[in-house]
Formats: structure tokens, sequence, C-alpha cells
């Protein structure tokens, strides 16, 4: 029979020597380290207050969520991800209960303290993210936590500092101080060095009399800030408006856009005048453009002198109507007539718009109606007319005088004509209340006076805006707009 002992077939080869050489052999897989040297390792595990980091340690490393971030109350998992590497320093080897105490926020920190002095010895920049607004200033995270003062965020002071969390701004590093852990950052010494140039450029192409779209970046008492594209001009509190004003948020706000006009530049101390005013009409030009003499305006009374009265008869416009010009009697005290805060119906006798003064007049305003008349001339009333140097009526755009009809695409032209008709014709019918009112006023106070009432003079001929005869320019006596008159009034019924 042949011997069928089974030999034992070896899997195992032993090449490494004896049981201690073994020992020697496991223990040089294992990673050698010392509290605060800096390690590296892959996230196996977040917990809602730790993550478990494997460093090729015979255990793994802990980091407490308060060591993840620079950041206050960070949870873990807006931190890391598990398989992320991850670089921490390491605090304890082994704390009471056997475990392996790591901090990525220190590792963080000696990492960024290393790149903080190169960038300082180098007048460099940081680029950061604002993780918090705190009293006097931001946290910046540069890696380590920068504090940004309040005045150095921009070129001018900053009240609202909220907006900036969130946002990554760079800035250059004022102060380093690490045994007390103090960094200082200037977000405004970054501006001014990166806008030099620029705006010397700008500053340069710049020119008295330009027109210019700016945003208004923030106000004070004396004024309000232009940004026109990373260089600010100042408008001055008057040159804001027209009319007279106490503050600067009268008539504008912070982010508002603005058009204005280039007063001066003055390159040596790098200043801008601007005006916004001077963009817009001037009121007393749009007056006088607008308004001629012998049209009727309403108004109030504003203020009461002695020797007569004064009527604003447009934002910021006032005319004065002399004592002479408040009634058809003779006058001693103008309060007898109109008291401040009265809404009265004036007629325009003269403007005088190098003087800026206009003079009205409440008698013949409230002579030159027949309340009980239904003569209707809308150019009294502010309607726009013009006249061809003939002095003959120019029809509005779209309208045949031939047919009395509006011609087919017109329909805006029409709607425009209409509304300005309808406005005066409404004007003109509380004209003739006012009129009647102080018709009543005037009998009942010389009646009081015992008194007869002056005959008023025959009612003049309201002149229009033509010179011609008022057979042939006026709008009631044309023949061919009165009809277009008629017709749209029974439009209208």
């Amino acid at each position: 029979m042949t011997d069928n002992t089974n030999e034992i077939q070896k899997v195992a080869i032993n090449d490494i020597g004896t049981e201690e050489d073994f020992i020697k052999a496991v223990d040089s897989t294992i990673k050698n380290f010392d509290d605060g040297d800096l390690v590296e390792g892959t996230v196996v595990k977040i917990d809602h207050d730790e993550v478990l980091l494997d460093i090729g340690y015979k255990t793994e490393g802990v980091i407490p969520s308060r060591e993840l971030s620079i950041k206050k109350d960070v949870d873990p998992d807006d931190v890391v991800e598990v398989g992320d590497t991850v670089e921490a320093l390491v605090i304890t080897k082994e704390d009471k209960e056997g475990r392996l105490i790591l901090s990525k926020k220190r590792a963080q920190y000696e990492r960024a303290w290393g790149d903080v002095e190169k960038i300082k010895e180098a007048d460099g920049v940081v680029e950061g993210t604002v993780i918090e607004a705190v009293k006097g200033g931001l946290i910046v995270d540069i890696g380590l936590r920068g504090f940004l003062p309040a005045s150095l965020v921009e070129m001018r002071r900053v009240r609202d500092l909220a907006p900036y969390i969130g946002q990554t701004i760079q800035a250059k590093i004022l102060e380093l101080d690490k045994n007390r852990n103090n960094v200082v950052l200037s977000r405004r010494q970054y501006l001014e060095e990166t806008q030099s140039e620029v705006r010397e450029t700008f500053l340069s192409q710049l020119k008295k009399g330009q027109i210019r779209e700016g945003v208004i970046s923030s106000i004070v008492n004396f004024g309000a800030f232009v940004d026109l594209g990373g260089v600010d001009g100042l408008i001055h509190v008057s040159e804001l408006s027209w009319k007279h004003i106490d503050h600067p948020s009268e008539v504008v706000k912070v982010g508002d856009k603005v058009t204005v006009e280039v007063l001066d530049v003055d390159l040596d101390r790098e200043r801008i005048s601007l005006s916004l005013k001077s963009t817009q009409e001037d009121p007393w030009q749009r007056f006088a453009r607008t308004h001629v003499p012998g049209q009727i305006v309403k108004g109030k009374v504003t203020k009461i002198v002695q020797f007569g009265a004064f009527i604003s008869v447009d934002d910021g416009i006032e005319g004065l109507v002399h004592i002479s010009e408040l009634a058809n009697r003779h006058v001693e005290n103008p309060e007898t007539v109109v008291k401040p805060g009265d809404e009265v119906f004036v007629k325009v006798i003269d403007v005088d718009l190098d003087r800026r003064r206009i003079s009205l007049s409440l008698k013949q305003a409230t002579d030159s109606v027949d309340p009980a008349s239904e003569d209707f001339d809308p150019a009294l009333y502010g309607m726009p007319a013009e006249y061809d140097e003939n002095g003959n009526y120019k029809y509005p755009e779209g309208f045949d005088p031939e047919t009395n009809e509006w011609i087919e695409g017109f329909e805006q032209q029409r709607e425009e004509w209409e509304a300005q008709y309808a406005a005066a014709h409404d004007l003109w019918e509380e004209h003739k209340v006012f009129a009647a009112k102080q018709a009543e006023l005037a009998a009942a106070s010389a009646e009081a006076d015992g008194v007869t009432e002056e005959a008023p003079a025959e009612v003049e001929e309201v002149s229009n805006y033509s010179s011609a005869p008022a057979s042939e320019g006026t709008l009631a006596a044309d023949d061919q707009l009165a009809a277009l008159r008629e017709q749209l009034l029974s439009e209208n019924n």
C-alpha cells in the first residue's frame, strides 16, 4: 500500500523574523506624532457634536464641533462631509477617556498665520468672507478671525454693517500680533490703492458741464454724495432743488438713480461738485413757457403783506396780487378780501423771468368771467394753443379742420387733446363758481359798509396767446374749433 501521509501546505512565510521583529514592523505602520503636530486624515463619521477622523493611528481622532471652524455654533455637516481630507492639529494624544483629540480650527489657524505673515511682509492683500458684524466693525474669515473696523470698511464710514455679512472682500493687513491673537484689516486702504489710478483717470476725463448718471450713496446735512461709478461727487443742498429745502432727504434717498451736471472738478483736492437741479427745468422758465399774460390760474394764498397778497400758483412759484388788484373797491387791509390758505383764481398780468416776479390780479380774474355764461375759451385756462404768423389757430396734429374729424391713426393725440380740454373746462367751471361767490361777498361787504360798490368797468377782452384780433385767433371765436369743442362735449354727455 502506498503511504498517504498528508503534508500540510504552507500558506504564509515568515519573512520578518522573530516575534519581536513582527511587533516592530506593526508599530512602524502607525504614525508617530506629538501634541501640537499637524496631521492629515479622512472624515469617516459625522455626529451632531463631533467628527471622527482616520489619520492612520491605532484609534480614530475626534474633532469636537467647537474645534471645527472659527465660526461660532456651526453644524458639523455644514463644515465637512464623509470622505473629506482634513488637516488637523493634535490637541492631546490621549485624554482621560483615552481619545485622540484634534482641532481643524487650530490647524487652519497655524497654517493661516504663516500665510498671513508672508502676505504682511510682502505688503499684499488678503481675501476672506465676512462672518460676523460686531460692535465697532466686522469679523472676516481669512483663516484667522480678522477684525475690520467700521471706519475702514469703505472710503467713508458705514453706519449699517449687516449687508456685508456673507460678502467676500479684499483688504490690507494693518496689524498682526500672534501673541495677542490680533489681526486688524483695512478695506479702505485697499480701495484707496486700487482706485487711485482709476480715480485719477476718471477725474481727468470729467469736465465741467458734463451730464452724468449716478446713484445716491449717502446723505449728510449739507448735501448728498453721488457714486458716479467708483468715484463720488457732492451735490450741495443748494443744488438739489429749485425750491428751498431744509434737508437733502426731502429730495433724494440712498439708492436713488439721478442725472446730474458736473459743476466743478478740483483735481488737486480730488473733489467733484455736482448739481441735480440744473438737469431739471427751472420752474420759473417752465411757468413762463406755459403761462402768458391774460391767462387764468388757480392758486393758494401763502402770505398777506401790507401792500397785497402772495399767491402760490405752481410748485415753488409765487406771484403778487397788489392791493389795488384785490377787489373793485378800495381796500385798506388785504385780509378783508383774502386770508392765508384761501384758494383763489387770479389773472396773470405779467411774468418777469429775469427778476423772477409774477404780477397777478384777483379783481380782473373775477371780472373776466360771467358765472351764467357758456362762452368757454380753453386757452385761457391752461390748454396749450399755437398760432401761425398770421394769428390763425394751429389745429392739433391729427385733426382735419375741413371735416371737423380726427384722422384715423392719431388716437393718442386725440386722447391727449381731449384730456387737456377737459382739465381746462373743469378749471373754467370752478372759476365761475368762485366768481359767483366773490360777487356775493362783495355785495355783502358793500351792504355792511353802507356804501354802493363801484360799478366794475366793462369786462375787458382777455388777451390770448396771439396778438391777433379775437375774431380771428381765439379758440372761442373760431367756428371750426367751436365745432370740435361741441363734438367733444356731446361725446362726453
